[in-house]
């Protein structure tokens, strides 16, 4: 794709997140203050779960999900791991994950330019640390709030098919791409695909991260 080509369509995309993002939370406002009263009702903690993750170009930015974990959850349990029995996870977490309602302020983070509607997913400093220099390029573009590794298992995806598959979208997006992951991930939703992470699916990529002193859990 020539540059002044893919400048354009990036340009597109840009307006394309703005739109979007900005008409869903004004849509989405009403469900999500009844969410954050919920939240408060459950355990009094706080309503958003606020993490620094990995953006364009390796610049790190403020990742906003509705908090669906005990406190203090990254301190107890399997660290990366999060499965559907998760007793870190509440009552109303159990039922914000199954739906994706969790990371509806990540919308928030689009309107910023933190990241894309589409895109791989934002990972914490710990993760992005484990990619190659010839993975690097995974972060060429904003992360997203769906993606091609998002269609094609989510969570239920090994780390490495992960990184594979973001880099497949780094080298052949194209705007008819993004609205085609959009169209997956919208049935996707609605079928619960790949919500929690199997058993030990993740258990290397916890050694290395525990055995190198960092122990941050990205996945509430």
């Amino acid at each position: 794709m020539k540059r002044s080509w893919r400048n354009f369509t990036l340009a597109i995309k840009r307006l394309f997140d703005l739109a979007v993002s900005v008409s869903v939370l004004f849509l989405l406002a009403p469900l999500l203050g009844l969410i954050a009263f919920a939240i408060k009702l459950d355990d009094r903690g706080p309503i958003l779960f606020v993490q620094n993750r990995v953006g364009k170009q390796r610049r790190m930015f403020r990742c906003y999900k509705l908090r669906t974990m005990v406190i203090g959850a990254e301190t107890i349990g399997d660290g990366y791991t999060v499965t559907a029995d998760d007793a870190r996870i509440t009552r109303l977490g159990k039922f914000l994950r199954q739906w994706t309602l969790d990371e509806i302020p990540q919308l928030v983070n689009v309107v910023k330019g933190d990241m894309s509607i589409v895109g791989p997913r934002p990972w914490v400093a710990e993760q992005a640390q484990l990619c190659s220099a010839a993975q690097q390029r995974r972060f060429a573009m904003r992360p997203g709030m769906a993606g091609w590794a998002w269609i094609h298992g989510r969570n239920q995806l090994p780390f490495d098919e992960r990184i594979r598959l973001d880099l497949w979208y780094i080298d052949n997006w194209t705007l008819w791409l993004d609205f085609k992951i959009l169209a997956i991930a919208f049935v996707h939703l609605f079928r619960r695909v790949g919500v929690f992470v199997p058993a030990d699916i993740n258990k290397d990529l916890d050694i290395k991260i525990v055995n190198g002193n960092r122990t941050s859990n990205p996945t509430r």
